[in-house]
This record gives structure tokens, sequence and C-alpha cells, in this order.
């Protein structure tokens, strides 16, 4: 029996790594629409349309990634050794996709479209290993629940440092300019995302044990994944899930700029939100130990809904109920995550179980694809629905359609995505005791 138990200095440990990826992954998802449209001064619809197009290189890199993590055999194990190798190169990406040299339009588009394929081909080297190493580090259900917990609650700490951050630090950095304030700003985000990334690797060990051989051709993998009929409902969710995701981040900065009116609130707002999310992922363990994952997951994704379909009707003259609403609708919206995360962990196990194969990496890898096919979706659909209602980004004030439609992509867009996640999860059986015979039967395998 490989140990199950975790000390709280591993948890934080493992969490680290996804603070690590959090600061890159709510840059770009809170803040690179914004910076792309109102200080680059790109069209919405060619940033809509390269969010869209980035995305379908994921289809070749995120299985081979997943692949070529699960055969990676090294003295620090499978997963680890990609957070030391890649964290270096991935920061100063961040760095250079976030800064703006002065050329034409159709310049400025290829720099973009360069910088941002690197960016996402880079977090597909660190975050895949990194999402992987949380089905390795143990075997218990609840403790994956456990560490999944520790790290979003540290992931989203990242986001509430972002967000908080970033503006004042583009400001402070820029000195009004916010050309120049970038690149510095998430230069310093970018050498905090290497020592949390050192970090992870440090306060962490692989201790299951895989059963994927060094040889094998990768095809029989992808068919060993593609025959695990529980992990097609966890990809499933991961693709709806991030379409309200994005949708509602990416639509922060400008429901503060031109629905609610106020550029001074930018900073509190997103940092309420994240406060929200972080105390929420605390709480996913506990909830999930009371009453079950599919059962957390149902209550969590009904609370949102009624929370954004509240917070669409809320007057924008009243803060104390617009803020009230958004910071209910956080709470619940990183409850989920760590519920989500591990039941890909399990579903490793029922396919390992069900086929005599096990592909951590290749599991990880697909629904991070997934994940980023939601991404893509929601970062060409919120741009464009901008675009078709006339948005301009350069100018000060927004016409009444542009603004009505920052505020569905806000509420009730996302509200629609998690509606759709409530019959989906009700398909999914691999429950605390399934997953307790699961083991039991593969250790017996093992030791036969």
């Amino acid at each position: 029996m490989s140990e199950t138990r975790l000390k709280p200095t591993e948890k934080i440990g493992y969490g680290l790594g996804d603070f690590a990826s959090n600061i890159v992954f709510q840059a770009v998802i809170i803040f690179l629409q914004p910076f792309y449209t109102n200080v680059y001064g790109m069209g919405a619809a060619s940033v809509a349309f390269m969010f869209l197009a980035v995305r379908v290189l994921d289809m070749v890199t995120d299985p081979v990634m997943g692949i070529v993590a699960d055969r990676t055999n090294t003295k620090w194990g499978r997963y680890r050794p990609y957070l030391l190798w890649f964290s270096i190169p991935f920061s100063i990406l961040l760095v250079l996709t976030f800064t703006t040299p002065d050329f034409d339009e159709q310049g400025k588009l290829i720099y973009a479209y360069v910088t941002y394929v690197l960016l996402m081909v880079l977090y597909t080297m660190v975050n895949i290993p990194y999402c992987s190493l949380g089905g390795v580090i143990t075997s218990d259900s609840h403790e994956r629940v456990s560490a999944n917990s520790y790290r979003f609650f540290l992931a989203t700490a990242a986001g509430v440092m972002i967000g908080f951050f970033i503006p004042k630090l583009v400001g402070i950095f820029g000195n009004g300019d916010e050309r120049t304030g970038y690149p510095y700003a998430m230069a310093l985000f970018g050498l905090l995302a290497i020592l949390a990334f050192f970090g992870c690797f440090a306060l962490t060990k692989e201790r299951v044990k895989q059963a994927v051989p060094s040889k094998g051709s990768f095809g029989k993998d992808i068919s060993t994944l593609l025959k695990n009929d529980q992990w097609w409902i966890v990809a499933l969710l991961f693709f709806i899930l991030l379409v309200g995701i994005v949708m509602r981040a990416a639509s922060q900065v400008n429901y503060v700029l031109f629905v609610l009116s106020d550029k001074e609130l930018i900073a509190s707002f997103i940092t309420a939100g994240l406060v929200a999310q972080m105390i929420g992922a605390a709480c996913a363990s506990p909830l999930s130990k009371k009453i079950g994952n599919v059962r957390s997951y149902v209550l969590i994704q009904i609370m949102i809904v009624i929370g954004s379909i509240a917070l669409y009707f809320f007057p924008t003259s009243n803060l104390i109920l617009i803020y009230g609403g958004f910071i209910f609708i956080s709470f619940f919206a990183q409850m989920g995550a760590p519920i989500l995360f591990t039941m890909v962990a399990d579903t490793v196990e029922y396919g390992e179980l069900k086929t005599g194969r096990r592909v951590t990496g290749l599991a990880f890898s697909g629904v991070l694809f997934t994940l980023k096919l939601g991404v893509a979706l929601a970062g060409f659909l919120t741009p464009m629905l901008l675009a078709i209602n006339g948005f301009v980004g350069t100018e000060e004030s927004q016409n009444p359609e542009a603004r009505q439609a920052i505020l569905m992509s806000l509420t009730l867009y996302p509200a629609l995505a998690h509606f759709l996640l409530i019959p989906i999860v009700s398909f999914y059986k691999l429950n605390k005791k399934r997953c307790d015979e699961i083991r039991m039967e593969l250790d017996k395998q093992a030791s036969a």
C-alpha cells in the first residue's frame, strides 16, 4: 500500500506550483484582453480570432506533453523535473507577452501571436507535469481534495496579488504610461513564479507507482484514455466550466471601467473576488468530506447560478450589493476546483483498473486541453461580443449595447455555463467508497 497521508508542508509545497502557474494564468485571463485592446491598440476582433487560433496548437502540444511526461524517468521522478527545467523561460515569456514594441498594425499582430503562442507552449510544459504530480503524491481521494484545497488556496492567493498589485505596479513603474509599466510589473511577478516553482520541486515527493512501461506506442496510450468513460465526463466539465470562468474573469476590468464607470475600483473589485475565491478553495475539503464530491459540486454550481442572476439585476449605483454579489459568486467559483482536479486523479486509477495501463500525464494533459478549449471559446466570444456591439477600447465611454454585452459576459452567460454542469456531473460515479475499492484492487495486483 502506497503512502496516503500528506504532511501540511508537502501540501503547501504542492500548492506553490499552482501559485506560480496562476501568476501567469490570472495575468492572461484578467489583463491580457484589455491589455491588447486598450493599451497595445489591437482590434477586439483580431484579439478574438488570435485567442481561438492559438488553441489549435494545444491539440498537438497537450497530449504530446502528457505522454512525454509519463515516459520521463529521472532520479527526481517523472513530473517534478519540469518545474525546474522550464520555469525560467516561462517567466521570461510572460514579460515579453506584455511588452509593446512600436510596430505597425500587422507587426503588432505578428508579435502578439508569436509571444502568446510561446507563452502557452511553455505553460503546457510546466503545467501538465505539475497537474500530473497531484495524481502521484498520494493515492487517497480525500487527501487529494485536501492537497488540491491547499493548491487552489495558494493559486488564488497569486490571483489576489495579481489583481491587487498589477494595476498599482503598472502605474508606479510606468509613471502613467501603461506600455512602460506592464513589462516591469510582470517581471517582478515572473521572478516570484520561479521561486515558487523551485519550492514546489523541493517540498513534494512522487509516491504512487506508475504502471505505464517506458516502451509502448503513443496510440495505445491515447486509446487507453479514450476508453475511460469517467474521464470523458470530467473533461466535459472542464470545458464548460472554463467558458463561464474566463468570460467572467475577462469582463471584470471592462465591467468596472464602463458599467460601474470608476477606474479607481478596478483593483478593489478584482481583489475582493479573488480573496473570496481563496476562502472558498479552503472550504472545499470539509464540504466534500461531509457530503461527497458530486453533491458538493452540484450545490456549488447552484449557488453560482443564483448569485450570477442576482448580480445582473443589482443596480450599479449600489456598490454594497454589487461587491456582495460578486464576492458570493467568487466564493463558490473556486470551491469546485479542488474537487474537479481530484476527480481527474481518481479517473486515472479507474482507467488503470479497467485497461491495465496508467496514463497519469496524458489524463491531465487531456483535461487541460479541454480546459484550454474552454478558455479559447470564452476568449473568442468575449471580445467578439464587444466588437459586434460597437465596443472601442480606446474610448473612455461605450454605447449602451457594449455596456450590456459586458454586463451579460460577467453574469448571465457564465451562469448558463455553470447551470449546464449540474446534469453532466450526475453521471460521475467514482465516489469515495468506489475509489477505495479501486485502490485496494490495484495494490493487490501490484503485490501479486
